[in-house]
């Protein structure tokens, strides 16, 4: 099975509504633009910021880029012109640098907050508490050229589903909790993204909008 049959695959797997970003990251750009050309496919998720740069300008322009890693602050200006969403905001820090990026681009960057909904400490993110608390600064509110569009996270790797759903479930509960107290009159707080290639049809059924897939699409490394 090639790529573009695995991605039909996935495609039709989970209702149309559900966005896909195939995870490209460590993949070749003639893989990328196999799957763009083949199936129409427009969004893809780097995790890295040179890599993610060096295949902007080899591949079209009408790309969905999703920025799915750990993004440093002083990385931000090289994919700010272009990123059309960032999933991974995991402290005020780094959206204020990601506003003032965008300022100077005359952009409105969409984000998603990343949440710690695992148990492995590894793993980065808020606690509810501390998005609550950000999202109550004053501060919060003079970021005009960020858009936050809903909420990201990973569950725990385990082949434990219940605690998967239990994870899942509970990224679920935080962007209803986060919609009904702080963005209930915008319609851009919309997208819950959680579920990868292991355990996608879980966070489906949880409610995610986006899922992230990269094997499942690519094949193994």
């Amino acid at each position: 099975m090639n790529c573009a049959e695995r991605y039909y695959e996935i495609r039709a797997s989970v209702p149309a509504t559900v966005k896909i970003v195939a995870v490209s990251k460590t993949k070749p750009v003639a893989m990328i633009d196999e799957i763009y050309t083949l199936t129409g496919h427009k969004i893809f998720g780097e995790n890295k910021v040179q890599e993610l740069s060096a295949k902007f300008e080899l591949l079209p322009k009408d790309i969905d880029w999703h920025f799915i890693g750990h993004l440093q602050t002083n990385k931000i200006k090289f994919i700010a012109p272009y990123i059309g969403l960032i999933q991974s905001v995991d402290s005020f820090r780094l959206l204020t640098e990601i506003n003032r990026e965008a300022k100077k681009c005359n952009r409105i960057i969409p984000c998603l907050l990343e949440f710690h909904i695992a148990s492995e400490q590894a793993k980065s993110g808020y606690t509810i508490a501390e998005a609550k608390s950000m999202l109550d600064n004053v501060l919060f509110q003079e970021l005009t050229n960020v858009s936050v569009n809903g909420v990201m996270g990973m569950a725990t790797f385990t082949s434990d589903e219940h605690q998967v759903r239990s994870e899942f479930q509970t990224l679920y509960s935080y962007f209803t909790s986060l919609k009904t107290s702080y963005f209930s009159q915008q319609a851009g707080f919309c997208e819950v993204s959680m579920g990868m290639t292991d355990d996608y049809r879980i966070a489906v059924g949880e409610g995610s909008t986006i899922i992230r897939i990269g094997s499942g699409i690519f094949g193994d490394r």
